[in-house]
């Protein structure tokens, strides 16, 4: 049995909320921390929890999405500010439904399902827009923003599910 492998790496696009929230958490640290000289040490105790909220916010505001494709078998890895990485789904291809891009007429049947969604796209809608939509074991929609060998590994071992149209 041939051994397949390949990569993709897809940088999410920050939403507006969070990066003002960690430019916030950023200025109030600062302010608390001209505060305590004049406070004391609930100035302090502010600006060390504003702090870690805006260290948090700021890991939250650069993150990444991996796609691995190796043989028959799907992983998608969350990468937050280029230091933590973990591992979010685990996509066996036999159970794939569907691999079409977003706008495809062959996701049509599909529309009107209730199923969970989840975004590991870039975020947005480029243009021309190449994010695919994955329909999984009838439980779940995973949009994804693969790169066109991704596509093609997959679509070598289920061609009958994967269209580039």
């Amino acid at each position: 049995m041939s051994e397949s492998y390949v990569e993709c790496l897809v940088k999410h696009k920050t939403p507006t909320v969070k990066v003002f929230l960690r430019i916030l958490f950023t200025v109030l640290t600062v302010l608390f921390v001209l505060l305590f000289f004049m406070v004391g040490l609930l100035a302090l105790i502010m600006a060390v929890v504003c702090g870690v909220l805006s260290y948090f916010m700021s890991l939250e505001c650069n993150v990444e999405y991996e796609y691995l494709y190796v043989d028959r078998e799907i992983s998608i890895d969350k990468i937050s500010g280029q230091k933590k990485r973990k591992t979010i789904e685990k996509l066996n291809t036999e159970k794939i439904e569907i691999l079409a891009p977003v706008g495809s007429w062959h996701l049509d049947e599909y529309k009107n399902r209730e199923l969970k969604q989840k975004d590991y796209s870039i975020g947005y809608e480029a243009q021309p827009d190449q994010r695919y939509m994955l329909i999984y074991n009838n439980e779940m929609k995973v949009l994804l923003s693969p790169n066109p060998a991704f596509v093609a590994a997959v679509k070598s071992i289920a061609p009958r599910k994967v269209f580039t149209d």
